[in-house]
């Protein structure tokens, strides 16, 4: 990896900007270079938000994200509107209940449950945000599973920490369950554990 340019985008109240922020201490703790920022549409909560995150081997220079590598949506409003003008190489992930853009043919899309995963799967909605973390931290092999481990629970309120790790856990197994994709170091050592256990 030499850079990488993340953009998530979802609802205000989706946790979108708490995934990205945790993705970058990730990072920050494996010893890479990161900028994050973040924008609300008109209205803060149920409107459409994008939370950003550079992550670089070497120093940043200009800290917003100008070409994403990687794009992922859990709102159709959020997709129609943070997908114009994606660079063919970006990978995009989208939660399994949206309609694909046609200005995507051509992307390479991963449709995942990730909402329903969340409620059905971890028992709370609210999840969803870490267990998407997860989910990216699988594909694009950001860190090690037990580093992710510690940058969400420094960002995760008290009292959750069960509850959301075992989302982050899930979102490593619907990512790894992709063929082709899931091939991350902590895709792999998630592998490993479960084998011993």
């Amino acid at each position: 990896m030499s850079k990488m340019e993340l953009r998530l985008a979802g609802s205000g109240g989706q946790g979108v900007i708490l995934a990205s922020v945790i993705l970058a201490e990730a990072a920050v703790q494996s010893g890479k270079y990161t900028a994050q920022s973040q924008s609300y549409g008109p209205e803060a909560r149920g409107g459409a938000c994008k939370a950003e995150t550079l992550i670089s081997d070497d120093p940043i220079g200009f800290t917003k994200v100008q070409q994403p590598t990687f794009l992922m949506a859990l709102t159709q409003k959020a997709l129609d509107t943070y997908t114009r003008a994606l660079p063919e190489n970006c990978l995009v992930l989208v939660d399994e209940g949206l309609t694909v853009p046609e200005n995507l043919n051509g992307h390479r899309v991963l449709r995942l449950p990730i909402l329903r995963t969340a409620k059905e799967t971890v028992g709370r909605a609210q999840t969803a945000n870490v267990l998407a973390v997860g989910c990216i931290n699988a594909l694009l092999g950001i860190t090690d599973m037990e580093t992710l481990k510690k940058a969400a629970s420094l960002h995760i309120p008290r009292g959750t920490e069960e509850i959301n790790l075992k989302a982050l856990a899930e979102g490593v197994k619907l990512a790894s369950a992709v063929p082709g994709e899931g091939n991350a170091p902590a895709a792999r050592s998630e592998k490993k554990k479960g084998a011993k256990q």
